[in-house]
């Protein structure tokens, strides 16, 4: 079982569940009386700037690829009310941020430019010779 006191995000990035702020309010839509009388949407809030578990450049990395769902003071906002309890909002929030961040952090490869083995060149150049005289010679023939 996971550990309670942290949120795993990625290998080597557990968020402390001391820098997540939850927020409880009630839920809009469908749902009966229901809706009208518990707070079972959840807001979870964690500050990416003041973040002890993020390097310099992994800040900088969620800065930027998260421009659009961080505010001007660094905080993101995960916001969940799909299901009819607070406890599993609050589960489906901690994925969403664990799965947004951690495709954040990612990574990708760089790409190393490959040169076309001389070889492959020459088979190429010689099929398109070899084509060229069929054609060539259906020509002729026609003559």
């Amino acid at each position: 079982m996971a550990d309670a006191k942290f949120l795993n995000i990625a290998p080597g990035v557990s968020v402390p569940r001391s820098e997540l702020e939850y927020r409880a309010s009630r839920s809009s839509g469908p749902g009966g009386q229901h809706v009208n009388t518990t707070s079972t949407r959840i807001e979870l809030l964690w500050n990416v700037e003041e973040s002890r578990v993020l390097s310099d450049e992994q800040r900088a990395r969620l800065r930027t690829r998260l421009a659009s769902r961080v505010d001007s003071v660094g905080t993101l906002r995960i916001v969940a009310s799909a299901r009819r309890s607070q406890q599993q909002n609050k589960q489906a929030a901690d994925e969403r941020l664990a799965a947004l961040v951690r495709h954040a952090l990612h990574v990708p490869k760089r790409r190393r430019p490959t040169k076309r083995p001389k070889a492959a060149n020459e088979r190429r150049l010689s099929e398109k010779k070899r084509r060229g005289q069929i054609k060539r010679a259906r020509n002729a023939d026609e003559d």
